[in-house]
């Protein structure tokens, strides 16, 4: 499957959008800030709250909500992190104090927050679901930073390796090798990327891992919390670092310093597909060059047609996401009614997997399929949903249908859906709902005509209307009313019919394209 990576760096925000056989799969809006996402952003913060009846406590990390942790979320490795930020002071040994730390001594699985935490006090937190509507962002104490072959993970001893990787020589290979090079008091999971790597590729990875955590040390040793220790890559980066593989044919990116950024991270992670990388300098917008943004316009809608004439319906609540599948016109009685319901419900399945991923859908989803008598249709169904989720990176579970034809997604929610407004105000009324009354279309434009020529002391211009009101106003050879204002008003009136106009809009312009009123 080829895939392509497009970004578009505007001023307010960076699109990217991720085409397989340039179709639109997943779409990513990030601000254009130093600071955009905070998802996996490593903070001090400090208690704000502690809540005994959740077991759980809010945490002010300098954002505009307070944060929330769960006593289960504070790790095992809870104690190493709380005796780091306690005692650490700009006097130390930072590398000797880190290493002197005991990582034996795990916190309880079944303990009170109120035992551990007290308000005021400082503790090392990281991001993992962003805030969404009224709820603050959701932290844990397990930091880990990940890499692109490896996950670092400070104040633990232990080597975790992918379950894909399948061949036993190579997970050890993998574990004896990741065992002789860790520094005390550090622990690792090999990614499925690492496979096959060699000692070298892997050793200056983890180097820089290390030296992204321990530069944030001086930061917690100044003190004065909150405060924010590092962030996660750019959603770029973080995007390439889980998906780069041999089927990117191309990335194209219209701002030179970020496509400076990322042939840079490319040349580092693989370098040889660098040349992958390329800088967009085309006139047209590059999402509407690539057909971006047309995709985006038929996929983001309340109503999304598939094939055929069917269609589904999308709607959010703050509980759940409802999908609606609908046969739409294709209809068919008798003894096909089945075979097309099942047809109809494959092909729902197919936008509907592209659509949890496109729209970034996490919580509860309940889809309505339509209602199948067989029970092997209903099975093959499910079997097929759960291929087409194989590739989504995000942790799912999807349960077989229910009696009435619904169908249960859970997907994990780690930011607010992606939610685009494809809808456009309409250029007749404005979103009022109302129009002038057209008979007195004639009258308007005398009266702003009449206006321009007294006023601007214009002589030539340029007057766009819609294509039946450019017949209406020149209709007859002597005797049509653009003749009659040409004679009532010494002035030249090149009439042009605009298609895009409303049937009630018409613009001024002069010679030199300049709108007049």
């Amino acid at each position: 499957m080829e895939k392509d990576l497009i970004i578009d760096v505007a001023p307010a925000e960076i699109t990217i959008a991720l085409l397989e056989d340039h179709r639109l799969t997943e779409l990513s809006k990030e601000k254009n800030e130093p600071h955009g996402s905070m998802l996996a952003d490593v903070f001090v913060g400090k208690v704000k709250k502690l809540i005994p009846t959740l077991n759980a406590a809010f945490v002010d990390i300098g954002d505009e909500k307070d944060a929330f942790i769960h006593y289960l979320d504070l790790g095992l490795n809870f104690k190493a992190f709380d005796s780091f930020v306690r005692q650490m002071n700009p006097n130390r040994d930072f590398k000797a104090f880190y290493s002197s730390i005991p990582v034996d001594s795990v916190l309880e699985k079944e303990g009170k927050i109120e035992d551990v935490l007290k308000q005021g006090q400082p503790l090392i937190v990281q991001v993992i679901k962003e805030p969404i509507s009224t709820k603050g962002s959701r932290l844990t104490s397990e930091i880990s930073i990940a890499g692109r072959n490896i996950v670092l993970l400070p104040f633990s001893d232990k080597v975790s390796i992918s379950q894909k990787i399948s061949s036993k020589e190579e997970k050890k290979r993998l574990e004896r090798l990741m065992y002789s090079i860790l520094p005390p008091n550090y622990g690792v999971i090999v990614r499925t990327a690492a496979q096959g790597k060699k000692a070298a590729d892997l050793d200056n990875e983890l180097n820089v891992l290390v030296k992204k955590w321990e530069d944030s040390w001086p930061r917690i040793a100044a003190g004065k919390f909150p405060k924010l220790l590092f962030t996660e890559n750019s959603k770029t980066t973080t995007i390439l670092r889980d998906l780069l593989n041999d089927t990117f044919e191309n990335i194209y990116v219209n701002d030179e310093q970020v496509f400076e950024e990322i042939k840079n991270y490319i040349d580092w992670i693989l370098p040889e597909r660098e040349k992958i990388v390329k800088l967009y300098k085309g006139a047209e917008p590059i999402m509407d060059h690539f057909e971006v943004t047309r995709q985006i316009k038929s996929a983001f809608g309340k109503v999304v047609p598939i094939k055929q004439g069917a269609y589904l319906v999308i709607e959010h609540t703050e509980a759940l996401h409802v999908v609606d599948v609908n046969s739409g016109t294709r209809v068919k009685t008798g003894k096909d009614q089945e075979q097309n319901a099942f047809d109809v419900n494959c092909h729902a399945a197919d936008e509907i997997a592209r659509q949890l991923k496109l729209r970034d859908m996490g919580g509860i989803v309940i889809v309505d399929f339509i209602d199948m008598d067989k029970a092997e249709n209903r099975a093959n169904l499910l079997k097929h949903m759960q291929e087409l989720m194989a590739t989504d990176r995000a942790i799912h579970n999807i349960l077989p249908l229910a009696k009435f034809g619904l169908m249960q997604i859970t997907r994990q929610r780690v930011r607010p859906a992606t939610e685009i407004n494809t809808q456009e105000t309409c250029p007749t009324c404005h979103g009022t709902g109302k129009v002038a009354s057209s008979i007195l279309i004639e009258d308007t434009i005398e009266r702003q005509l009449a206006s321009i020529v007294s006023g601007r002391k214009e002589k030539k211009m340029i007057m766009l209307v819609n294509t039946l009101v450019e017949a209406y106003l020149t209709k007859g050879l002597f005797n049509s009313i653009v003749r009659k204002w040409k004679k009532k008003y010494p002035c030249s009136i090149n009439v042009r019919p605009d298609s895009g106009k409303g049937i009630l809009d018409f613009e001024f312009l002069s010679v030199k394209g300049e709108k007049l009123k």
